[in-house]
């Protein structure tokens, strides 16, 4: 099983008057980053959230926001005047500024960092720390759901193009043999076109010498098993348990299977091979794309 990177979680908590709400997002990312955004009151507890954040997530970039709000009747909060005097006396000296011309809306004004004080700085944290902790994991326990949801639609796909790539391979290598009896006997009457009018004949062995040149210059057995083992990991990790994130092993097979594929084409130039090498790459290049988004 395999989980896409991108998901979406939420909570909300209604605590002693106080109301909590947090969200995680999750977006395709090469590798594992996380933001937690959290408001001033309880900022001391982002460390905390980042680390829990850190242990349920491997892959992708994450963003927690959550908010904290008092209702009038519990709020402990008091407004520091002193600095709310120091911002308006900043304010009247920028320069070029008419002192008589301020006007300033008294919720800005609060808005301002450090204005709103609470008489015990540590009780909102002591207070939120449990019921965020509880949150976060609710809201990751969703976020990981949306994304093995969408890890099922992803693997469908991921299936079908391996299915694919495996079927047209089967082909050229049926066709593959072949291609040097063709050539043999394309040879033999170009030759003895060329030499009847100089009434020449061929030599046997230089025919056989010039079509053992092209028979090795041409085969493309090892090419195709090792496709076919490339294939055969690539499902095996989609057989696998989803423990750990398998994104950019997918990446890593892909672009080798890309690199067979290119060596087949350079290597035999039979025109059935090359439209079904087409068809092959551009499953490839659908299994390249669909894997940026596997955790």
């Amino acid at each position: 099983m395999i989980r896409s990177m991108t998901g979406f979680g939420s909570s909300t908590r209604e605590k002693n008057g106080v109301h909590f709400s947090l969200e995680i997002r999750s977006l395709n990312s090469r590798y594992f980053k996380s933001q937690v955004r959290l408001p001033e009151q309880i900022q001391p507890l982002e460390a905390e959230l980042d680390a829990r954040v850190t242990a349920r997530m491997q892959r992708g970039s994450i963003v927690v926001a959550a908010r904290y709000a008092n209702s009038p009747s519990v709020d402990d909060g008091s407004v520091n005047s002193t600095l709310i005097q120091r911002y308006l006396d900043s304010l009247r000296g920028v320069v070029g500024l008419d002192p008589d011309s301020i006007t300033v809306d008294a919720g800005t004004l609060l808005s301002l960092p450090g204005v709103i004080g609470h008489n015990n700085s540590t009780k909102p944290i002591e207070e939120a720390k449990p019921v965020l902790l509880d949150m976060l994991e609710e809201a990751c326990d969703k976020l990981v759901a949306m994304r093995e949801q969408e890890g099922r639609v992803l693997e469908e796909d991921l299936r079908t193009h391996c299915r694919d790539v495996s079927e047209q391979l089967t082909h050229i290598e049926k066709r593959a043999p072949a291609l040097v009896e063709a050539y043999q006997e394309k040879l033999k009457q170009r030759i003895s076109s060329l030499l009847d009018d100089i009434n020449q004949v061929a030599e046997g062995d230089d025919i056989l010498r010039e079509v053992a040149v092209f028979a090795e210059r041409s085969d493309i057995a090892e090419e195709c098993a090792r496709l076919h083992a490339h294939v055969m990991q690539f499902n095996g990790l989609l057989d696998g348990d989803g423990a750990k994130p398998v994104g950019r092993t997918f990446d890593f097979i892909a672009q080798e299977m890309l690199r067979e594929a290119n060596t087949i084409a350079s290597k035999c130039l039979d025109i059935d091979v090359s439209r079904r090498i087409v068809t092959i790459k551009g499953s490839i290049d659908r299994i390249k794309e669909q894997v940026q988004n596997v955790e």
